[in-house]
């Protein structure tokens, strides 16, 4: 009864630490975007790496509490909402479901042979997630307001890209960095060693890490001029139409599959050390 009592309050302990954490990166925001969206610094990693340790179902509730978190900083947008019902979608989709969602960042643990497969796929997983309760949330509750009424699922689809395969980018890398300097399986957070690295290993993970970088910068410069006005400077999210999503979509696989290969090649490596 001790142990299991001692258990349970080192992951309180361990999830409050990491929830903190999550909403101090919240507001470290490389882009924030007028109708609502943000890129972040890895905003979403603690709470997965809780999922990761402490299994799905506790990661859904931490991710819930996240939601909750997230819901009372942004209060502001549901004055937006033209309805009961309108402000219980904004809350459960764009909030509750859109973070609750970060559980499944611990699914894959055990599938593979290390914990940095696991976790990227884990990530991308919620990130791809949590972009669809945001499409639902811009094509319905937000058409009309902060999204044109006409085409409203073309322009969420697009909008809410701006944000998130950016977010996905980062997120990624940022995991792949961290499970392979902490060791996230151990009942207390380690280091991984890193003595007998050697010199061409780390150049593969600096270079495949750089890959994910580019492939963010150029979707940003893709992307982000068609967000302005030509002739006021203000934000136009009509401007979205213009932008080449084929073209965004094609620099983003290519930097995760360019950042994939590098990392593939290096535990390969790792392995036959």
């Amino acid at each position: 009864m001790k142990k299991s009592k001692e258990k349970f309050t080192k992951r309180l302990t361990e999830s409050a630490i990491m929830l903190a954490l999550t909403v101090i990166l919240s507001y470290l925001k490389l882009l924030d975007l007028p109708y609502g969206g943000s890129i972040t610094l890895c905003s979403m990693l603690p709470t997965v790496f809780i999922a990761y340790r402490h299994g799905m179902l506790w990661g859904f509730g931490v991710g819930i509490a996240n939601g909750i978190l997230q819901l009372l900083m942004g209060l502001s947008s549901l004055s937006y909402a033209t309805s009961a019902l309108a402000a219980v979608a904004i809350i459960f989709l764009d909030y509750i479901f859109a973070f609750a969602i970060t559980g499944f960042g611990g699914m894959f643990k055990g599938k593979f042979k290390n914990q940095t497969s696991e976790l990227v796929l884990g990530v991308g997983l919620v990130c791809v997630l949590r972009y669809i309760f945001h499409f639902i949330s811009g094509c319905t509750v937000w058409a009309g307001l902060s999204i044109p009424t006409y085409d409203a699922a073309v322009y969420s689809l697009a909008y809410n890209a701006t944000y998130m395969l950016p977010e996905l980018i980062i997120a990624v890398a940022g995991c792949a960095y961290l499970s392979g300097a902490v060791d996230f399986s151990a009942e207390k957070l380690a280091r991984v060693s890193k003595e007998s690295m050697p010199k061409s290993q780390f150049y593969l993970k600096a270079v495949g890490s750089l890959g994910a970088l580019a492939a963010f910068i150029a979707d940003v410069l893709l992307i982000a001029p068609h967000l302005q006005n030509a002739e006021t400077g203000d934000f136009d999210i009509t401007g979205i139409s213009a932008v080449n999503f084929g073209t965004v979509g094609l620099v983003t696989l290519g930097g995760l599959v360019w950042f994939g290969v590098f990392y593939f090649i290096y535990y390969k490596k790792q392995k036959t050390n």
